[in-house]
């Protein structure tokens, strides 16, 4: 209820404009947003690696009316793949792309041109050592992003997907994720979802979290453990740690850029591949405000700093 109440009043166009055009929220923005273009996101990267942890790095906008911008975020984001490798950078980071900023919701043609320009950017990223994950949006898309996680996957196998452990059809998704070498990110979601597609108490969401966590290892999977809530992650670290073989990891732990920094910090001194997933782009609001629906620690962090500015 807590998140569906703050995107609602976000949604509103009033709501954008006093948020995107006041300086006091950018620097709240920061805490959540790495910067505005290349150079500050390969900053982020680099001090993510003093401290032993990776990155997965999304160029922000989805907000895509035309088939120029889709065809603009896919050249962005192999300039980005570009400056990833030729920063020496390459090495375990990865970038993470949203298909609607690819043009998926551009007409009816408009999954496949965005399935073809996903496939180019794969193709792009695989020759300069970078993997590419697909992330997921709302409830509408989940079809349509697993189908292009297919096509990708015949050609890139280590192109990653997204669950949410929200959705009530996730367990079965999961279970047909569950192979040997898919990476899958699981959340546990951030849209507003209706009741009828998405469980709408957090008891339920976590517990789907931590069977679709085990369906995902038990099929020999390579989940990536994205989330913040500190009781599934230790539940995570013993599943991991009892799954690892032979020194190889049995999976990762995910964090968005700014939000419990030093836990992540910990898991890699542990010993745990740890990735910070780092966006970075002049189109943060839809991004922004779903942080901010997210917890309500992470809005009373922003009313603070807006009150004390």
């Amino acid at each position: 209820m807590f998140g569906r109440a703050v995107l609602g009043v976000a949604g509103s166009p009033r709501v954008r404009s006093l948020v995107t055009g006041s300086s006091l929220s950018r620097p709240v923005v920061r805490r959540f947003v790495a910067g505005e273009d290349v150079r500050s996101a390969l900053g982020a990267v680099r001090a993510l690696d003093a401290h032993g942890v990776r990155a997965t790095l999304d160029v922000l906008g989805e907000d895509v009316v035309r088939p120029e911008q889709a065809d603009a975020t896919a050249a962005a984001y192999r300039e980005l793949v570009d400056a990833l490798a030729g920063a020496g950078l390459a090495r375990g980071n990865e970038v993470s792309v949203k298909l609607s900023a690819l043009g998926q919701g551009l007409g009816p043609d408009g999954p496949a041109r965005a399935t073809e320009r996903a496939h180019a950017l794969a193709e792009h990223a695989h020759a300069r050592g970078v993997d590419v994950t697909l992330d997921m949006e709302d409830h509408t898309r989940v079809d349509a992003t697993l189908e292009a996680l297919r096509v990708l996957r015949a050609d890139f196998p280590r192109t990653g997907g997204v669950l949410q452990s929200m959705l009530r059809r996730t367990p079965g998704d999961a279970a047909d994720l569950a192979r040997p070498g898919s990476r899958v990110r699981l959340v546990k979601g951030a849209y507003a979802e209706p009741a009828d597609v998405a469980h709408p108490a957090k008891r339920d969401v976590d517990l789907a979290y931590v069977r679709c966590l085990r369906t995902l290892l038990d099929g020999g999977a390579y989940p990536m453990v994205a989330t913040h809530d500190l009781r599934l992650v230790r539940v995570a670290e013993e599943l991991l740690t009892a799954r690892a073989a032979g020194g190889a990891p049995a999976g990762e732990f995910q964090m968005l850029h700014g939000i419990r920094t030093e836990e992540l910090r910990r898991l890699a001194a542990a010993g745990h591949v740890a990735r910070t997933y780092v966006p970075f782009g002049t189109d943060w609001y839809a991004y922004f405000s779903r942080r901010l629906a997210e917890r309500p620690a992470n809005l009373a962090f922003f009313a603070r700093s807006l009150v004390t500015a």
